[in-house]
């Protein structure tokens, strides 16, 4: 192959990664690492999480930054394109709103799934950072102009009125946006599931396929990073607001569901839902409240999109058609059970904003709404999606939960009408 501007010139021979031996895990605690207090009352007192591997004797946590990006990172620095050794130059990348600290962040009982400091490592931890120790946030805060398409239409039919300060005459949402990684402090995880912290390690352990041994070889190590993804929560309106009970609060909580989210598929209601929230959000910060969407990454109920897609081809090719007394069934055959997103650590993000109470809560999901109030936040009004923005195809879905007790202001199918074969075939 010639050398034309086609061709990839080979990665410097500096960055390859160094041979030499495979570090193993001991039961003994790091040299040097620092210690983690977890809910702690100041970032002082609570310290670091140190995840990442330019030297390992300051590792103080199970896993790496990044969650399932870390694979990525590995990918990269096998193939030379990154150095083992880079540390991150966190110039001017301090978040661009204030959020907290709140009492929530030192309560145990109320965040076990994130790192409450993650955002401000290069303020509170900044002594840290200059005697060498290498550390990243968990949580970057910026702004963000959101656009999108059924916001634009309810510009257009007058169902929103541009201001200029929430929403701009061309459609697009002016909005806070925080990222948010997984870190797990093993014993409040296991605690919320109400299991040992031991059978938690080790199942974690088996289920990763060996995955990480310190799971089950070092249990001083308290913290975990797994290889999961995270989180991103947009804000409506003044991010400080959240914490005012006394602030009309409009908030979602919604899972990720590519094939409807981003493509626009219409056999379930996910993007209709999510866009409807984000209109009432606006709503709710132009009548001088704020809105919240906090969107988790758990595609396919957390089964993942595989699965998904054969529970698809299972529900449309079963004798009698697509019907909603088979929607759950259909799901727990291919999966072995109905549903793997566990609502119980998704209240945490909202204790890191500081919410103690949502006003309206759009959305119809009974698991949402008793992980939210079982967690002590108080939950108003509940908001459930209009009829008219159901797609004829997500009729299966919406007459499934409603009959399995999901919220409805509605009528409630009944036996005959859920044996009625609503969903359309593969064919169209």
């Amino acid at each position: 192959m010639s050398a034309d501007a086609g061709s990839v010139a080979p990665p410097p021979a500096t960055a390859k990664p160094a041979a030499g031996h495979i570090r193993l895990t001991s039961h003994s605690g790091g040299i040097g690492a620092l210690a983690i207090h977890w809910a702690a009352p100041t970032a002082a007192e609570r310290g670091p999480v140190i995840g990442t591997t330019t030297k390992r004797a300051h590792r103080n946590v199970i896993g790496t930054h990044s969650g399932s990006y870390s694979v990525y990172r590995a990918l990269a620095v096998a193939a030379g394109a990154l150095s083992r050794d880079h540390k991150a130059d966190l110039t001017n990348t301090a978040p661009t709103d204030a959020i907290g600290p709140y009492p929530q962040w030192s309560d145990p009982d109320k965040i076990v799934s994130l790192d409450p400091w993650g955002a401000v490592v290069a303020d509170v931890f900044a002594d840290e950072l200059a005697a060498g120790h290498d550390m990243r946030p968990t949580i970057a805060v910026t702004k963000a102009d959101v656009i999108l398409p059924e916001v634009m239409e309810a510009v257009q039919k007058g169902r929103l009125r541009p201001d200029g300060r929430f929403l701009l005459p061309s459609g697009a949402a002016l909005v806070t946006k925080a990222a948010v990684e997984p870190v797990w402090y093993l014993p409040g995880v296991a605690k919320r599931f109400h299991c040992s912290e031991t059978d938690l390690r080790r199942v974690l352990f088996e289920e990763t396929g060996g995955m990480y041994p310190e799971l089950v070889t070092r249990p001083d190590l308290e913290v975990f990073l797994p290889p999961i993804g995270g989180q991103t929560v947009y804000i409506f309106g003044d991010a400080r607001d959240l914490a005012d009970p006394s602030v009309e609060l409009t908030a979602r909580v919604h899972d990720e569901c590519n094939g409807s989210d981003v493509f626009g598929s219409d056999i379930c209601t996910c993007r209709p839902y999510l866009t409807h929230a984000i209109e009432e959000c606006i709503h709710g910060a132009q009548r001088g409240g704020v809105g919240l969407v906090s969107y988790s990454r758990k595609e396919g109920r957390a089964l993942g999109e595989v699965t998904k897609f054969l529970v698809y081809n299972a529900r449309k090719r079963q004798v009698g058609g697509d019907t909603a007394d088979q929607y759950f069934a259909r799901t727990e055959c291919v999966a072995g059970v109905q549903d793997m997103r566990f609502q119980e650590l998704m209240p945490d993000v909202l204790h890191w904003l500081g919410i103690q109470k949502i006003h309206r809560l759009v959305s119809m999901s009974n698991m949402k709404y008793d992980a939210i109030t079982g967690s002590g936040i108080e939950v108003g009004e509940r908001v459930n999606i209009p009829d008219e923005l159901i797609p004829d195809d997500a009729r299966v879905e919406i007459d499934a939960k409603t009959a399995a007790g999901y919220f409805t202001p509605g009528p409630i199918p009944d036996a005959d009408e859920l044996r009625m074969a609503k969903g359309r075939g593969l064919d169209g």
